[in-house]
């Protein structure tokens, strides 16, 4: 018994006496199991959730980025579908305006013609009704004229003239010459001068 107390305190006096850095057996050999078992529930435990998470977060991430990449390339094809429709839409209203100009000149050219062609024809009748109102004034200023005429060759003459045929070709014979011109003008007081110095 002696023995193994001695050899005790023999060992506690060599711990008490060495260097505190160097660790006591039971003490190193505690810690070491407490490590192996802290060692073994990270590894198994900590360590493999941790990989998980940044796994989904690296998915998640690479995941947003594709879906952004896909949003940006969406974006850039409805972009150029957008600019090809205007294009498209430009081109179609620069040929409408086209259109609606040629519309608009011709529909201008047959406006003119048919503006031109009614003119002609109100002109043209214009004339007619003219020329037949001067051809009814002329018919109506023969029978007035010749009328006229008849009855004052009458009270010249002193005898009635009013016989149909013959006051009919006096008078057409008449109007010709004042229409020809051929129309000699006498003085009527030279006339009965002359007339009266012969009596």
């Amino acid at each position: 018994m002696q023995a193994v107390t001695v050899t005790a305190e023999g060992g506690e006096g060599f711990w008490a006496t060495a260097a505190p850095i160097i660790p006591h057996p039971l003490e190193f050999f505690f810690g070491l199991v407490c490590f192996a078992i802290l060692y073994v529930v990270v590894s198994k435990k900590v360590v493999p959730r941790l990989e998980q998470i940044y796994a989904e977060r690296t998915a998640a991430i690479e995941g947003g980025m594709n879906k952004a990449e896909e949003a940006q390339a969406q974006a850039q094809a409805a972009l150029e579908q957008y600019q090809a429709q205007l294009v498209e839409a430009r081109s179609e209203a620069a040929r409408i305006r086209e259109d609606a100009k040629a519309q608009g000149a011709q529909i201008i050219a047959e406006m003119r013609e048919h503006a031109a062609s009614e003119a002609s024809r109100i002109t043209e009748t214009a004339h007619k009704q003219i020329e037949a109102e001067r051809q009814q004034a002329v018919v109506s200023l023969r029978g007035d004229v010749g009328r006229i005429s008849t009855d004052l060759a009458s009270r010249i003459v002193g005898e009635s003239l009013h016989e149909e045929t013959r006051q009919k070709g006096i008078v057409e014979r008449f109007l010709a010459e004042l229409e020809s011109g051929d129309v000699v003008r006498e003085k009527v007081g030279g006339a009965a001068g002359s007339q009266g110095g012969e009596a």
